[in-house]
């Protein structure tokens, strides 16, 4: 006799999901955790600011990154490029960043090819700041500054709450350098908005990308980043070939690819990014895609988000509810989000 199909997983009883469910809490403590340390880093900026800001990371901490560009050059006027490990670690060549802050993102600090980079970054007299969610790494013991991003044990292969929290120790740092009091209260009030849009409902993207094979991310600005972690998260845990792009250039090749029901995610915040990005929305909407908009939108495909918040806040919550729909999307399509396959929690690159 047959026997019956096992019963479907709950979303509910991953590891994702509860670490995931944990971030607004452990976002409360960083914030309170961290004053006085962002306080002497954004003194010692002020005193004596850096002529540009180097970012060394890797997977969600390079998303993280592409926050950090955007995020310091529209509310500080400091230019932010991501400097490439593999230059330190595999051609070993030296650059000159006297006078620079190199920032290195790192979950677990154990990495060789970011601790060579960060070493180098200060024999070529930079400033090296590491934020760390293990304060006893490697990377920590090299900086010269530490930012604890105290998200506590992450046990899920897929890095989320140590993403949330890189983004909301980011924030912290941009406020407390610009002394911008409004950023400041809008970052306090990040962990009531991730709970109050936990519960919404999403199920349409789940329900819609149950069975697809491509999708693309989409945003742009500060939402840039919300779009490369999703489209890598959707990757990791759910076998999905999502690919990140800018709206700007997603026009130029990707959008040869998009016809009928080709599904494509769009992340929205309400700043001078918005109309331009709604623009690229519905055009892929008249050849046919299937489209969702995660931001303040209205109209077919709205993924809601809890409240209007200041637009360098609103990816983090988006990614936040985004999580909880990839958890459900990755049950949905018979994976274990918390043992992607061929991967491992900490990936150590030479």
């Amino acid at each position: 006799m047959p026997q019956p199909d096992p019963k479907p997983r709950a979303p509910e009883s991953t590891r994702m999901y509860r670490e995931v469910l944990e971030s607004a809490s452990v976002i409360t403590h960083q914030l309170d955790a961290n004053r006085d340390v962002m306080h002497d880093l954004a003194t010692s900026l002020i005193r004596r600011p850096p002529r540009l800001i180097a970012t060394g990371a890797r997977g969600s901490s390079d998303n993280a990154a592409t926050f950090a560009k955007y995020l310091f050059e529209t509310r500080l006027g400091v230019t932010t490029t991501s400097a490439a490990p593999s230059v330190q670690s595999i051609y070993a060549a030296s650059q000159d960043l006297e006078g620079a802050l190199f920032l290195a993102i790192s979950q677990s600090g154990k990495s060789p090819d970011l601790v060579d980079q960060a070493d180098a970054a200060k024999r070529a007299g930079a400033r090296v700041v590491a934020m760390v969610n293990v304060e006893g790494s490697p990377l920590a013991h090299t900086a010269d500054f530490v930012i604890p991003l105290r998200a506590g044990p992450e046990l899920s292969v897929a890095a989320t709450k140590s993403f949330l929290c890189s983004m909301s120790a980011l924030l912290h740092l941009a406020a407390e350098w610009s002394d911008d009091a409004h950023l400041r209260t809008a970052l306090d009030d990040v962990p009531s908005a991730l709970d109050a849009g936990w519960p919404l409902d999403w199920s349409s993207l789940v329900d819609g990308l149950e069975d697809a094979r491509n999708l693309f991310v989409v945003g742009r600005g500060l939402g840039l980043a919300a779009a490369q972690e999703a489209a890598l998260k959707l990757k990791e845990t759910c076998g999905l070939h999502a690919e990140a792009f800018s709206s700007a250039e997603v026009q130029h090749g990707p959008m040869a690819l998009v016809g009928e029901d080709f599904p494509v995610l769009f992340f929205v915040q309400d700043d001078d990014t918005r109309e331009g990005t709604l623009e690229v929305a519905a055009k892929f909407r008249a050849r046919g895609a299937r489209v969702w908009v995660a931001g303040q939108a209205s109209g077919i495909g709205t993924l809601p988000l809890a409240a209007r918040l200041d637009p360098a806040c609103a990816p983090l919550v988006a990614v936040h509810r985004c999580y909880g729909a990839i958890n459900a999307l990755s049950v949905r399509r018979g994976r274990d989000p918390d043992a992607p396959p061929h991967l491992r929690k900490v990936t150590e690159t030479i």
